[in-house]
């Protein structure tokens, strides 16, 4: 009997795809890259057409030497790596390490491991496509360009062990500019008039809200603003100008891709992208349902389409109808097709089979699987019903000139909502007088006026970077979760209860690479060199290309920063504090956690300190120096350098001067000086520093 091999990416795949085969097959698993680029060095040679120099992965060894000797057996051999471009390299690396020139190779993919999908996918083998291959190396060579040679420089100015990426760096700039956003943020004062409104023949009161006068909305900016309008409205006559009902439609979600996974994931059970992506990869897998025995739950985890397969699509029309009724079923045409982008030949993330439901399949997984994939059965499911149905009322009340309204919706059918309600359909609940007409009366009980300030942009979160990376087209389904990882590993970034926030190193490799690599981090020219990845994907670019012209450009950057940065040279600053170990003056150096202070005549000496940076401001609580401290976790604050004893902290840095107005403290907020008391709201341009020279 003929004897065929299957090669997949992971040993956990092996078990369950053996089982579908007959007894001709074995399956063996690469355990993911088997060649890559050296460490040692950039592996690239510039001088012959940018050409790639592959060495096989260290520790890879035995598992080649296995694969060889399972190649020998095989008539035929197929290579079953992941369906994306990372795959379909892993097959190509896979051929060249094996030698399988002379072999009968097969390229084979499936979106789902289950018996259908893999027997199908034998039934249609193809070659090895070269365009996606391409579209990865290029990916890879631009990768390793920009760190081997941006990264020496981050480690000859700050310190060794910084990295820069070409991706991870535009992150890291996109929560600098957030941060920047935030600290530089004034807020203002608003107030909102909400009137109690007794309806003749009702119990209970109805809540009226301030909306503007006869000519529209207005926003009440002032205390003073406000007396003026509730002298007009002392005695006003309240009646209802009209009473509004209308239908509203929501519509149902669309199935998830990677990104929308994990920004719900995130979102609605805390988890990181890297948690999403682990246990996503679990389910996608397989995992051992009793009395089936190992199988794949979902559909392939990285994907940025939401295209559903027509089996799928109609095995979820029978499973609706039978489990809520035809009327749950959306009609056909209402399910939105996927745009056109680029991994479109992949499905949405589905569950293998709607069958499946969470409730059947909760014995076999462990608690943070089954809530996953509780997630994305529901979200596919909910895809495929009909919207909601809500009943709008809206009702416009007069009071002399001044308008108020009231509004109020309650579900007439709950369609997808019976299986996916999102926590924004939690609104709260408005009281609505059966009988309301404009014929009702109605008696001002009383008004509450309420003093709100604008609030400052929100940190990211891990879920909204995700977002934000994928609308500026940023990376790719692949890459969100490693971006995000290296930059907290990294500690240019640190995450306290879900925010992220920057840390004093991210701020100056940050500075650094603006100053010296505007191009690399600028958004734009990373979305662009995404789509001429694309191009190649599409085989429309050659990718030589894309390298031959910006490696020249890199270079140059490289020699113009050396120069520059040269002059920017991080000398170990000298301070007057003495080393009691030995009588030096300690000087200031760079460490994970970002500055300390160290004895220069290491390594005789090794004593540290930690660094205290006074700010040449007096606490306001006690008098004493404020100084620059970190949290554990390395976000920079303001305190007193007599805590324990004395309390006092500020996220923004404390102005020498008080506040003339109200004798508060002051904060500096970009190139402003702002009261810390919110109720004082004094505002001042903060004076220009004087030139030296």
């Amino acid at each position: 009997m003929a004897k065929y091999l299957v090669i997949v990416e992971s040993p956990a795949k092996v078990k369950t795809i053996k089982k579908f085969l007959g007894k001709n097959y074995e399956v063996a698993a690469s355990n993911g890259h088997v060649r890559d680029l050296p460490k040692s060095q950039m592996g690239i040679d510039i001088e012959h057409g940018y050409e790639p120099k592959y060495i096989t992965i260290r520790g890879k060894g035995d598992i080649l030497a296995n694969l060889r000797k399972e190649v020998k057996k095989a008539d035929k051999v197929y290579l079953a790596t992941d369906p994306d471009r990372e795959g379909e390299a892993i097959s190509w690396h896979l051929s060249k390490a094996l030698k399988l020139e002379d072999k009968d190779i097969h390229r084979i993919t499936f979106n789902e491991i289950t018996k259908n999908a893999v027997k199908e996918s034998l039934k249609h083998p193809r070659d090895i496509n070269m365009h996606l291959v391409d579209a990865q190396q290029a990916r890879r060579v631009l990768d390793r360009m920009v760190g081997y040679k941006i990264s020496p420089l981050l480690w000859a100015k700050v310190k060794r062990g910084l990295s820069a990426g070409r991706v991870q760096s535009v992150a890291l700039r996109i929560i600098c500019d957030r941060e920047d956003e935030i600290n530089a943020f004034i807020p203002e004062e608003y107030w909102t008039l909400d009137a109690m409104l007794q309806v003749e023949g009702e119990k209970k009161p109805l809540v009226a809200k301030f909306y503007g006068d006869e000519s529209g909305k207005i926003v009440i900016h002032s205390e003073e603003e406000l007396k003026g309008i509730l002298d007009e409205l002392e005695g006003a006559e309240y009646q209802v100008l009209n009473v509004k009902k209308s239908t509203r439609m929501k519509k149902p979600p669309l199935p998830f891709t990677t990104s929308t996974l994990q920004q719900e994931a995130s979102k609605h059970l805390n988890f990181s992208t890297q948690k999403t992506m682990r246990l996503a990869q679990q389910l996608y897998e397989g995992i051992d349902i009793k009395g089936n025995g190992t199988v794949g739950l979902i559909t392939y985890l990285r994907t940025d389409s939401v295209r559903i397969s027509d089996e799928a699509e109609k095995a979820a029309a029978e499973y609706i109808t039978q489990q809520y009724g035809p009327e749950y079923m959306a009609k056909s045409g209402e399910t939105k097709k996927s745009g056109n982008k680029i991994q479109d030949a992949h499905e949405a993330i589905r569950p293998t089979d709607i069958q499946r439901s969470p409730v059947k399949m909760k014995e076999s997984l462990t608690r943070d699987q089954f809530r996953l994939y509780q997630l994305i059965w529901n979200r596919f499911t909910a895809s495929r019903m009909s919207p909601a149905e809500y009943e709008t009322t809206s009702v416009k009340i007069g009071a002399g000139k001044y308008r108020f309204q009231v509004s109020a919706s309650k579900i007439k059918f709950n369609g997808f909502l019976s299986v996916y309600s999102l926590d924004d359909e939690k609104t709260e609940h408005v009281f609505l007088a059966k009988s309301l007409d404009e014929d009702s009366k109605l008696i001002c009980l009383e008004t509450d006026p309420k003093q709100h300030f604008t609030q400052p942009p929100a940190h990211y979160t891990e879920a909204s970077l995700v977002k934000a990376l994928e609308e500026l087209g940023i990376g790719r389904p692949s890459t969100y979760s490693p971006t995000i990882t290296t930059l907290l590993g990294r500690r240019y970034i640190v995450k306290e209860k879900k925010n992220l926030y920057v840390t004093e190193l991210g701020e100056v490799v940050n500075h650094i690479m603006k100053e010296a690599f505007p191009v690399i981090v600028d958004e734009n020219f990373t979305a662009n060199m995404e789509s001429l990845l694309d191009s190649v994907e599409e085989g429309t670019v050659d990718w030589k290309m894309i390298i031959s012209n910006f490696y020249p450009d890199l270079e140059n950057a490289v020699e113009e920063a050396e120069e520059k940065l040269g002059k920017v040279e991080i000398e170990d600053e000298v301070t007057d504090v003495i080393c009691e170990e030995c009588g030096r003056n300690m000087v200031i150096k760079y460490g994970p956690h970002g500055r300390f202070l160290a004895c220069p005549g290491f390594p005789e000496c090794r004593n540290t300190k930690p660094y205290y940076e006074k700010i040449g401001v007096a606490c306001p609580k006690c008098g004493k120096d404020v100084i620059l401290k970190k949290t554990k976790k390395g976000r920079k604050y303001y305190g007193c350098i007599d805590n324990p004893e004395c309390d006092f902290m500020s996220w923004q840095k404390p102005w020498p001067e008080k506040c003339p107005e109200c004798g508060s403290y002051m904060v500096e907020k970009g190139n402003k000086v702002v009261c810390a008391n919110e109720q004082c709201g004094y505002v001042m341009e903060k004076p220009k520093e004087k030139e030296e020279g």
